[in-house]
């Protein structure tokens, strides 16, 4: 069985890496067909200066999408085979452009003839077969511009983790498990303060018989999240998210935002308008997760905690 159809999609690298050897192995062969004295890296590089009287390095990266240390790199060895020149802008003395010499221009009369073979060329290949070879690739680009390999992996990964974490009503079994999440990511930022000992000392009483609720996110039956949702005596808010909590075992997994979807979605059935929440802006990735949620900055309101410098709503 040939080796990629054995091993799928996930060596769509290796793939495409082979087929680029393979075009760029006859590529080579063709400039010596031709008589054409390039190389077929240097070719975007040659093809931007037969366009222009001259261009600076950066302006050419910019036209090709390469960086400017590669540009650099192959106009140097250009240079060094009599192909283009270096010489000072006549505009700005002080920029650096490049432009072909003579000899340069002698290969680019040279080279008209290849490309009318080689487009014609691939445009028979291209009638042989079932697909779009070329507009294929400016969609994955495009694609792939708009959200990385890497980042789609990364959400996949995250959802294959989460599917072993269930997010179930606080239960007094839970209690232990509720003080020391939070009491661990506190202490390692902050302090503890009165407002905290308040709610994890007894939750029972200060959120649930206060018409509050917790949320207790289980990675494979294990307690590894919190997060609370308090009644709030507010004119503009009927509750609170806080007490969010993550153990450091399950970071990565999407215990945060599988806890904070289920809150707001609890807030929803309660009929609240909005959730306010209190945080400090040291703490980055939680943050990030509030304004994932939908949370935006509103105004400062008095605090109990003296940790607290933002305040965020979430309108539902």
């Amino acid at each position: 069985m040939n080796f990629f159809d054995q091993v799928g999609k996930m060596a769509i690298g290796s793939r495409l890496r082979f087929l680029t050897e393979q075009i760029t192995a006859d590529a080579e062969q063709i400039y010596v067909l031709f008589g054409v004295a390039l190389q077929p890296k240097w070719f975007p590089v040659f093809y931007v200066l037969t366009q222009h009287e001259s261009a600076a390095i950066t302006e050419i990266a910019k036209e090709i999408g390469h960086s400017h240390v590669s540009v650099s790199k192959i106009v140097r060895e250009m240079i060094k085979k009599g192909l283009i020149k270096e010489q000072k802008d006549n505009a700005d003395g002080r920029k650096t452009v490049v432009s072909l010499t003579p000899e340069g221009r002698e290969v680019a009369t040279r080279l008209q003839d290849q490309l009318r073979d080689v487009d014609t060329a691939i445009e028979e290949l291209q009638s042989q077969t079932q697909h779009d070879l070329w507009r294929a690739i400016g969609e994955w680009e495009y694609l792939l511009g708009q959200k990385s390999l890497l980042r789609r992996v990364q959400e996949q990964k995250k959802l294959r983790e989460s599917s072993g974490v269930q997010i179930v009503d606080y239960k007094p079994e839970y209690n232990a498990a509720f003080r020391a999440l939070n009491e661990e990511w506190i202490s390692t930022y902050f302090k503890m303060e009165a407002a905290d000992y308040k709610a994890l000392d007894d939750p029972e009483g200060y959120i649930l018989a206060k018409g509050g609720h917790i949320l207790v996110a289980l990675l494979d039956g294990k307690p590894m999240g919190v997060c609370a949702l308090i009644k709030m005596d507010d004119p503009d808010y009927q509750y609170e998210l806080a007490k969010m909590a993550v153990s450091p075992e399950a970071r990565g997994k999407n215990l945060g935002w599988l806890l904070g979807s289920a809150i707001a979605n609890k807030a929803r059935e309660l009929g609240a308008r909005a959730i306010y929440l209190e945080s400090n802006t040291i703490l980055k990735p939680a943050i990030s997760l509030y304004e994932k949620l939908g949370f935006r900055k509103v105004g400062g309101r008095p605090t109990p905690y003296e940790r607290a410098n933002i305040q965020m709503e979430l309108v539902l």
